[in-house]
């Protein structure tokens, strides 16, 4: 059988919420080893969830704080909660207390047997452990260490905590994105940084690799969330830089101004209110999109000679976008998505997040299966991985896990602890499937 990309290749995870484990969850798809570092006597906030030992009322809180399987918190809820399990799968976890001097040379032992190290806190807490990279190369010189904080590791907002609602509001995402008649504060947040940071990092890591195969050096790669996710927002830089003012905001139209270009309403069995609102996505892009669309419509009279070029079209935007608006909500979202493709239009349905897993493309794309929960929790649909090879197909190797579930793994076959010793360190609590009562 042909080995995965990346398999042999063992990575140590120090990541936190989403843009980390995002980008050790890929590596971990394409075959590293993936081992987390925790600790029963920390709760890493954002990332098992936002308490240890949440109260019965979390249960009807919306996620990260709740929305746990069957409703009921079961008897780890750390391992089941929204926020975890949809970027841990396909990797390992080992717990010990990095705050004892035991815990850093258990830890020293770990990482000369790793390749990678990845971490995306705030630049200061591993320092503060002493975990530094003139530290991990004093074990292991060829080490590769990614470091991936909200704003980088110097400069006046090198110590900000972030998560990527506040990047991107830093960032100027949020304004550049949002409705021209609406006030920035009602945009909603999405997180693109963290997925971006995620992805950008995974590559880095794997080209790190590359560049060790070739020259048997290890390096450190730092990565700024905020800088990285700059990327996203070329054009406004590029208008206020070029121009002097700062770009508009399009909302759903088209940056480059194509028209129609847009959401339109759909018939609906619902209201916004409840999720109920349907509405499909329509982007014409050219002339003879154009002319599919009209077809489609029945040619309209109002779709008069004068549109069948762009600029008559965009002179006469707002009335097509009344008009198209008119024509759709007599359609459902699906069966308008099947006319207008047919007919050469791009086109697609908008999905309320409950309506996904049932959308044929998700289906056959396979983006989702049953994943199976820890302490008998049940089985469950998630996500799965979404790049696809044909010699080396990407599969669940690894439910998401839980903590602490490969202690006698990580201790007995990869640091060589033996059996006396696993169970003194179990004793002093560096080894354990259970946060401290301690921890809230």
């Amino acid at each position: 059988m042909t080995p995965l990309p990346l398999e042999g290749v063992r990575v140590l995870d120090f990541c936190v919420v989403w843009a980390g484990p995002f980008a050790t969850m890929l590596l971990g798809d394409l075959g590293a080893e993936v081992i987390k570092v925790e600790s029963p006597f920390v709760m890493q906030p954002m990332t098992r969830g936002v308490l240890a030992h949440p109260p019965e009322s979390s249960i009807d809180a919306p996620a990260p704080a709740g929305a746990f399987p069957n409703n009921e918190l079961g008897p780890r809820p750390w391992n089941y909660t929204t926020t975890f399990v949809n970027v841990y799968r396909n990797k390992k976890s080992v717990t010990m207390d990095l705050w004892r001097p035991e815990g850093l040379d258990l830890l020293a032992r770990l990482v000369a047997e790793c390749d990678v190290v990845y971490e995306n806190n705030a630049t200061e807490t591993l320092p503060k452990l002493g975990i530094t990279y003139d530290w991990l190369r004093s074990i292991r010189e060829d080490i590769i260490m990614l470091r991936v904080p909200a704003y980088g590791s110097s400069g006046p907002y090198e110590n900000a905590r972030a998560l990527g609602v506040h990047l991107e509001s830093v960032m100027g995402h949020t304004l550049l994105r949002g409705y021209p008649e609406a006030d920035p504060t009602e945009t909603t947040p999405i997180f693109s940084g963290d997925y971006i940071a995620g992805s950008q990092g995974a590559m880095a890591t794997m080209m790190a690799l590359w560049h060790r195969r070739r020259t048997g050096e290890g390096q450190l790669i730092e990565l700024s969330q905020a800088e990285n996710a700059a990327g996203m927002l070329a054009q406004g830089f590029m208008d206020y830089a070029l121009n002097g003012q700062g770009p508009a905001r399009h909302g759903n139209d088209s940056y480059y101004g194509a028209v129609p270009y847009g959401v339109y309403p759909c018939r609906s069995p619902g209201t916004a209110a409840d999720g109920g609102d349907h509405w499909v996505s329509i982007s014409v892009l050219n002339d003879d999109q154009w002319r599919g669309l009209v077809a489609a419509m029945g040619s309209p009279g109002w779709a008069t000679p004068d549109l069948d070029e762009l600029a008559g079209r965009r002179a006469r935007r707002d009335e097509i976008d009344h008009e198209i608006a008119a024509w759709t909500v007599q359609f459902d979202d699906y069966d308008l998505t099947t006319r207008l493709q047919e007919a050469g239009v791009p086109a697609a349905p908008v999905l309320e997040a409950s309506r996904v897993h049932d959308d044929p493309q998700i289906q056959a794309r396979g983006l989702f299966g049953p994943l199976e929960l820890h302490d008998e929790i049940g089985t469950f649909t998630y996500n799965r991985p979404f790049l696809g090879f044909s010699e080396t197909p990407l599969t669940v190797r690894q439910s998401p896990v839980a903590m602490g579930e490969h202690n006698e793994y990580v201790y007995k076959e990869v640091i060589g602890v033996d059996d006396e010793e696993y169970a003194r360190l179990q004793a002093a609590g560096h080894i354990s499937m259970d946060f401290d009562p301690s921890v809230p």
